[in-house]
């Protein structure tokens, strides 16, 4: 896609580079990394760490979203996350998102310096996220999601196409740019399987909607399935395998835990696919 993702603090141009969103879980029960980075001195810098590796962004979250969890309270959301911002904040000019779908934690994360808002309900669980976004002049990324247990009906890409639509009109007529709109498929998320492998197969398609889109399968079950890996940790090579089709289908945003590794893959893959000669 060309054109651009605003931001009120930076303007990223799309189509030059694949752009990395570092995973940062201040959780004690998220699938993957749960209880690892829970001191303020563990998370920060494991923050700089992701940076250094070539994150573009990082993505902070204080409650876990794996299946089954259980939900956070906005206040204890808010005590895992704004503090840690506020900090990291008035160190770096490193691109943060705040992981919620509550406009109350939303609110206290923009206050503390948090650029983008990750709603995994796409701003249509909590009525007053959108207006929240829009007050702030933030940033989102809409992602599509379905209630635990809830069967899918018909084609999965429609049902992601028609979600993610109600979900722009919502966002957009409370006030956010359409420029500072990302959207997500939201592999994993009240899908099953198969579901999750046909949205990897039909990229293309879900990078049609009109908006930059971000992907995050990294170290997620569909892989550990596939392989048969039961460590999150040891699923490195399955997540490389769907950075490298994403790139490919000119998906602009990926959601990684191993930036280094994810980063080493986009750049020699945006240097064949997207590179632009002087001569041209």
């Amino acid at each position: 896609m060309t054109g651009f993702f605003k931001t009120a603090r930076c303007t990223l141009p799309l189509g030059r580079k694949t752009y990395l969103v570092g995973i940062l879980n201040l959780t004690p029960d998220s699938f993957s990394d749960g209880g690892n980075f829970m001191t303020m001195e563990s998370a920060g810098a494991h923050f700089h760490r992701m940076v250094e590796a070539g994150a573009d962004v990082i993505d902070i979250g204080g409650e876990s979203t794996r299946p089954g969890h259980k939900p956070v309270p906005a206040d204890e959301e808010i005590r895992r996350t704004v503090p840690f911002i506020r900090q990291v904040r008035s160190q770096t000019e490193a691109l943060i998102s705040i992981d919620t779908s509550k406009a109350e934690v939303a609110q206290a994360a923009l206050h503390a310096g948090a650029d983008i808002v990750n709603d995994v309900w796409g701003a249509q669980r909590d009525p007053a996220m959108a207006a929240t976004i829009a007050e702030h002049g933030a940033a989102c990324i809409l992602m599509h999601n379905r209630p635990a247990g809830e069967a899918g009906e018909g084609d999965v890409v429609d049902a992601i196409r028609t979600f993610l639509e109600k979900s722009v009109a919502c966002v957009t007529k409370a006030g956010v740019s359409s420029q500072a709109i990302l959207l997500d498929p939201g592999l994993g998320f009240g899908k099953t399987d198969e579901e999750n492998w046909t949205i990897m197969r039909r990229l293309p398609e879900i990078n049609a909607l009109g908006f930059p889109v971000l992907l995050g399968a990294s170290r997620k079950s569909m892989i550990a399935r596939l392989l048969d890996i039961k460590d999150p940790e040891a699923r490195l090579n399955g997540t490389l395998a769907t950075t490298a089709l994403a790139v490919q289908a000119a998906i602009d945003f990926i959601r990684v835990h191993d930036v280094r590794e994810n980063r080493e893959c986009c750049d020699v893959l945006d240097h064949c696919l997207r590179y632009e000669s002087d001569n041209h």
